[in-house]
């Protein structure tokens, strides 16, 4: 049995779609499901039980034997809020409570971090675990990652098989429900649609020309199959870059984005919110060599690839999950 949180969420969701296709049903979904918009995600997917993300621990002493793996992708992700008691609770209690059952029964444990632990990438993107205490995270929710990775880092006690995974900017389908924190892919898309003209933010530094501001983008797809890979292989414990080690610019994400839609590029520069301004990260790029040291050589889609089969198999005419 494999047990996955935030299973109606964007990853989770698309984690559970992956498994499905490999043939394995016998999962356990955690979420809030109480949410309408998320419905989508889950309602027609395969898997044993739906358990709320309030009675998974009850739940867990009652089936423990029969769990193996647990994903635990349920996070508060919101990088706006401000309130730190919310992430501390949902982001590093939850997390350290489901880590310390996991460790007591032996389950495989592999959870989600983030690129934003990084903070403005004055040190790098390098996954090696050595940096982690120099890390300086810019806002609350990066922070509570952050927390959650150094305390994994300083526990004696821990699963055989755990990882923890930097997620780098994921788009794809399912991210539907998400609101402002959905992709700039999702974003722009509707932007396009409904305007026929894409708002980027203007560069607020001299070293970068408007637009020229990189992210390393990964298609979701290629997200989970590291995940399942984690689960079905021998991976090696530890914590890992989840990118695919190519930074794009936002015009290279524009340019896909009008090619896949048809529609002829125009494109508007704004200016970059104050209240975002100062923790702005002008360019990430997951580094990927550990990933590939411990033997996982699939490739990734390509930006171009990604955001047309998104746009064109999960956005047009009307969007649709995976």
């Amino acid at each position: 049995m494999i047990v996955i949180t935030g299973a109606a969420g964007f990853i989770g969701s698309a984690l559970v779609a992956h498994l499905n296709e490999l043939g394995i049903t016998e999962l356990t979904l955690v979420d809030d499901f109480s949410r309408p918009e998320k419905r989508p995600n889950w309602q027609t997917k395969s898997y044993r039980f739906l358990v709320e993300r309030s009675d998974l621990f009850d739940w867990l002493y009652a089936y423990r034997r029969d769990v193996q793996t647990i994903f635990h992708l349920g996070a508060r992700t919101d990088t706006a809020l401000t309130d730190e008691k919310v992430f501390h609770e949902l982001n590093l209690t939850y997390s350290q409570n489901l880590w310390r059952l996991a460790c007591e029964w032996d389950i495989s444990f592999f959870y989600a971090s983030s690129a934003a632990t990084y903070g403005d990438g004055a040190l790098g993107f390098s996954d090696d675990e050595e940096i982690l205490p120099a890390l300086k995270p810019l806002n609350p929710y990066a922070q509570s990652k952050h927390a959650f990775d150094l305390w994994v880092r300083s526990q004696s006690s821990r699963p055989s098989r755990w990882a923890g995974f930097k997620f780098f900017n994921v788009y794809g389908p399912n991210e539907y429900h998400k609101g402002r924190m959905a992709s700039v892919v999702w974003h722009g898309y509707n932007q396009i649609r409904h305007e026929g003209r894409l708002r980027l933010f203007r560069s607020h530094r001299p070293d970068y020309r408007d637009g020229e501001q990189k992210r390393d983008f990964i298609y979701v797809k290629d997200a989970v199959k590291v995940l399942a890979y984690a689960h079905q292989a021998s991976l090696p414990s530890g914590i890992y870059n989840l990118g695919t080690g190519q930074a794009r610019s936002f015009l290279d994400l524009a340019m896909a984005l009008f090619s896949a839609m048809g529609y002829e590029p125009k494109i508007d520069f704004i200016e970059t919110p104050e209240a975002i301004r100062a923790s702005y990260q002008y360019f990430t790029q997951a580094e990927m060599s550990k990933l590939r040291a411990a033997g996982y050589t699939m490739p990734f889609y390509s930006l171009e690839e990604g955001v047309k089969e998104y746009v064109q198999e999960y956005l047009l005419p009307e969007p649709r999950v995976w």
